[in-house]
């Protein structure tokens, strides 16, 4: 059996600053936030994270997200959810 994060932290970006990496990335964030493991599974087959309005579906693989709510509704077209790692508390 894997292990799976306990929390990451979702950032939601401008489709046109994607690919910048690094700071830039984060500093373009129109929203983030850190999401906790719910212990469930999503449609998609990959473990739920929520917290502060964003429900994501996250391969701990790849750290891609699968499957994603903001307040309930799908992303804002030309909006893009990034995973890192979450800050340690």
């Amino acid at each position: 059996m894997s292990t799976h994060p306990k929390r990451y932290e979702i950032l939601l970006v401008p489709a046109h600053v994607e690919d910048r990496g690094g700071a830039a990335v984060a500093d373009s964030a129109v929203r983030s936030a850190v999401v906790e493991r719910t212990g469930r599974e999503g449609e998609s087959g990959y473990p739920i994270y929520e917290g502060h309005g964003i429900v994501a579906d996250v391969d701990p693989e790849t750290g891609t997200v699968e499957a994603l709510l903001v307040d309930g509704r799908e992303l804002d077209y030309g909006l893009v959810a990034l995973v890192r790692d979450a800050p340690q508390a």
